[in-house]
Formats: C-alpha cells, structure tokens, sequence
C-alpha cells in the first residue's frame, strides 16, 4: 500500500467524550499526578473530602497500597494522568493536594504524558527551566539480556524484549517503571494469560527466566538514574529494590563495582553523556513533585525541545498523532512529514525512527495487530483541531488506566479508516451548490446509520444540481461514494462482512453484487489483488 496523502477531517464532529474512571488494575497502587486540561474531575481516598478539579487544575495523589483510591472524570473531561515512577512518591506528599497548572505549562505537560509512554528520548531536557514550573502560592490539602558479567555498566546491555503480545505488554511495562513489584501471577491477570504461559513466553523469547529478566532490567535503569545524579538510595526505590543494600548486592554482582562506586567515577567523568528518556522522564516528574510544594510565580519553558526515539521496530502497528508542530518519520531511506493534525499509522515490523521538532507535541492513539490490519507502509490521515480533546482521550485511554468502563482498545482502528475512506469518498465529483453539497456531507458522515435520508426526503432543487454539478443523480452518486469508501476499507484489511456494515449494507450478498457491478471483482478478490500487488 503507497503512502497515502493527508487526507482533512472536513468539518464533521468528533464523538462525544464519555466519563472515565482509575483503573483498579492498576496496582500496586503509586502516585499519580492528576492534570485536568478541560472539564470536571473527581478525586478521592478511602472515605476522605472529595476533591473536585476543575480546567485548569491537577491533583497530587500519594501511593497508598491500603487506601482505595476513587478518580473518575465526567463526560467531556480530558485528565492527564502523570505516573512518577514507584520510588518518586516517597519524595513527595503523603495527602491528597490540589494545586493549579498555569496555562503556559500544559503543552510540556501533554508531552511529559508522551515521553512517559514512548520510547521518545528528551536529550534537549532543561532542568533549570523546568524548576519554575508550579511555583504557585495556595497548593493545599482539601478538608537484550546477559547472563553473565558485564565488564562495566556503562557496556551493559539491557535484556531483549519478548515477543509474545502478553510477555511484551509486561516487559515494556517494567521498561517504563522497573520499580513495579507484581508477583507473576499478577502479572498474568493483566495480561489475560496464565503465569505459566508468562514465564514460558519469557524464557522461549529472551533465554531468561521472568525474575533474571525484570533483574537485568532494574539494574540496566540503576545504571540511568546514578548517571542522572540520584543518589543509591534514591535509585533503589525507583527501580524496585527494597533497601540500598539489595541494590548494592545486586550491582556489585552483575558489574563488579557498587552503586557508589559507579556514580563516583562518573563524577569524575563529566560530560560522559545525556539523559535517557527513562532517567529524563523520571527526573522531569520528580522535580514536578518538588515545585508543586514550592512558592513563586512560574514562568513557563521559552520551547519545546526537541525528541527522537531510537531506532526500533514493533511486533504491532502503532498510530501516532502530531498535536503540535512537525515532526519525521524515518524507514529505510525515506522520511515521511508528520504535520500539526495529522495521525500515523507506524507499520509493524519496520525498524523506524520517529522525531519531533522544537515545539512540536505528539501523542499516541492507539494499536493494531497485523490481524486486524494489512499495512506494509505508513498511512495517514489529518484530523481538524476540532478533533484535539478526543484524540487526547483516546491517547490516556489507550495508555494508561484513566479509560471508561466499556473501553474498547479497537475503536480507534474503525474511527481512523473510516475518517479516510470518507475523505477519499470525497473523489467522487461533489456539488458546489451549499445546499447540495450539505446534503452529500451529511450523508457521508451518517453513512451506515439505519434510518438514513431518502430521495423521497430531498427537494428537487437538490436532486437537480446533482445531476447538474456530478452528472449522476442522487442516488447514482451515493452508490458511487459507498464503493469507493468499501473499496479503501478492503485495502486497509477489513473484512468483506465488516465493510457491508460499515456502508450500510444489511446483507453480504447483496453488498458483494453491488461491489462487483461497480469495481467489476467481488469484495474478496478485490482484497486478494491488493494483497498480491503490495507483495
């Protein structure tokens, strides 16, 4: 499949934002960061005061393993949930506290949010400038793995990634916050598998056992976090371990040094290189707990920097979407632009580089599996900035545990291919009279609705200029419009029964004679061929 144009969302409406909750899933239970960007949140302990936050304001929400812990979000709410890494709390308030987000500061927070779940590297990371942020008066309380020895750690090797969906779901999990504890079990739950098939999976695909694998983990993010200047005690609750001395022994027998001993001779080495985005991320939502508790006026950063993620390859099509700004998309070599609005299907199994430039803020939409849909090079579609605080939704929905409770992680798939079989509907020799033109709009939008208008319901007027502007009548037009929209579902992999559906045919049979009559190849050997061709 060629890489398709940006195709505009035109002037339809997103769907409506439904209310959300936290998780319980999510355990052991950490702290959260709590930014409300629009609408009403609600926060609440045990059988504390409950907080309401409004637009504009955030909430920090201390880790509590005894406490329940109630967040849900009315319909229309877009919250950020910011998850400092396990040991990060220990530093911060053990109540629940508001306090205000200055405005300047919510573009860094929504990229905060991305850098947390991406593989993205900050290596443009200011911590001066990020030490202004929420110093505001009145925050308050409401009423590839090794098995051996690795000569040193700064020649480690971090432990390959399994493949097997559920072992992968867990390890990057563990990437992203090495200090969880879930026993294997727990793990498995969260995933939908068994602890057997979870250590199985771990073992076939990396040679390691599930507990040496989370171990060359943790010791591969001590190694991050001494080199961005937290000290051993510091380091071992980030990563997990329960006292310096667990840390210490385990350090000094993968590496042949200590903790102590391997920040001291980095000490001495200054300038032996930047942040990484794990020690970035962690030392960005640190300083984060530490200025809420400060006094001042912010003054919000001067830019953005910019981020680039390594180059890496996914076992699933990735969908990511330019908020802000520009950025690149790097296979092979060719670079594909990524402009403000615009969403990106990543295909699977393509080593990549993604990139942001100054000022630009990305986010993740969701995934796909190689099942689901049939993509061997990026596809793309542009969304109106209508559409930002949904998309925004749907990113927290898809990567953290703020979702509704009837969350479906597929419904992206079905909104992204029809958002662009709709545009290239709009190939179809539309009318230039308002009135006309409105019509075909709406019923493009409404497509697949049972209860839809009927000729019968039109004026004359209209059905003149469509034969007048289209050379087709009405009906002719909308037959030619559902074909070529069946025709790019097809291409994108979904299934002949899916497509009928999806344009309003109640019957197969009957969607696949019409498909023949126009296309002259039943909805399957339509399919076929295009599998053939991108071969």
């Amino acid at each position: 499949m060629a890489m398709a144009s940006s195709f505009a969302a035109g002037s339809g409406c997103p769907p409506p934002i439904p209310g959300a909750q936290w998780s319980a899933a999510d355990t052991p239970v950490r702290p959260l960061l709590l930014w409300v960007r629009t609408g009403t949140a609600h926060v609440r302990l045990d059988d504390g005061p409950e907080l309401r936050l409004r637009t504009g304001e955030g909430a920090w929400i201390p880790a509590d393993g005894r406490a329940t812990r109630a967040i849900t979000t009315e319909p229309g709410t877009v919250a950020f949930p910011l998850c400092p890494h396990a040991g990060v709390g220990a530093r911060g308030w053990s109540e629940l506290t508001r306090f205000e987000v200055p405005s300047g500061w919510q573009d860094w927070l929504i990229q905060l949010f991305n850098l947390q779940v991406t593989p993205f590297s900050d290596r443009g990371y200011s911590p001066e400038a990020i030490e202004e942020l929420l110093r505001r008066p009145g925050s308050h309380p409401p009423a590839p793995a090794v098995a051996g020895r690795e000569a040193s750690p700064e020649g480690f090797v971090p432990p390959a990634m399994p493949r097997a969906r559920g072992a992968r779901a867990v390890a990057e999990e563990l990437m992203r916050d090495p200090g969880l504890d879930l026993t294997v079990e727990r793990w498995a739950s969260r995933v939908l598998c068994s602890a057997r098939t979870l250590r199985r999976d771990f073992l076939a695909d990396t040679g390691l056992t599930f507990e040496r694998w989370r171990l060359l983990c943790r010791l591969g993010a001590a190694v991050e976090f001494l080199a961005a200047g937290y000290d051993v005690d510091q380091v071992a609750a980030l990563v997990g371990f329960a006292s310096r001395n667990g840390l210490t022994r385990a350090f000094k027998g993968q590496f042949g040094l200590t903790p102590h001993e391997f920040g001291r001779g980095l000490f001495a080495r200054p300038g032996a290189g930047g942040l990484t985005q794990r020690a970035a991320a962690a030392r960005q939502t640190d300083d984060l707990i530490r200025m809420v508790r400060e006094t001042g006026t912010p003054a919000a950063p001067e830019t953005l920097p910019a981020a680039s993620t390594p180059s890496h390859t996914n076992d699933i099509h990735v969908l990511s979407w330019m908020y802000r700004g520009s950025g690149y998309l790097d296979i092979a070599d060719r670079r594909y632009e990524r402009e403000r609005g615009v969403a990106t299907w990543i295909p699977a199994d393509m080593e990549h580089v993604t990139g942001l430039r100054e000022n630009s803020v990305s986010l993740p939409l969701g995934n796909a599996s190689t099942a689901d849909l049939h993509l061997t090079a990026p596809l793309q579609v542009r969304f109106s900035p209508a559409w930002d605080d949904y998309l925004m939704f749907c990113s927290i929905s898809a990567r953290s545990g703020l979702r509704p409770d009837d969350h479906d992680p597929r419904h992206i798939l079905g909104l992204f291919a029809e958002q662009v079989a709709v545009q290239r509907a709009l190939s179809v020799p539309m009318p230039t009279d308002p009135r006309a033109r409105a019509v075909a709009m709406e019923w493009l939008r409404r497509i697949g609705e049972p209860g839809g208008t009927h000729d019968a319901d039109v004026r004359a007027e209209i059905h003149r200029a469509f034969r007048d502007e289209t050379g087709m009548t009405l009906g002719r037009w909308r037959y030619a419009a559902r074909m070529r929209i069946a025709r790019d579902l097809l291409a994108g992999g979904a299934p002949p029964s899916a497509v009928a559906r999806r344009i309003g045919y109640a019957h197969l049979p009957t969607f696949s004679a019409a498909f023949s009559r126009f296309h002259g190849l039943s909805p399957r050997e339509y399919q076929e061929r295009e599998v053939a061709d991108i071969r």
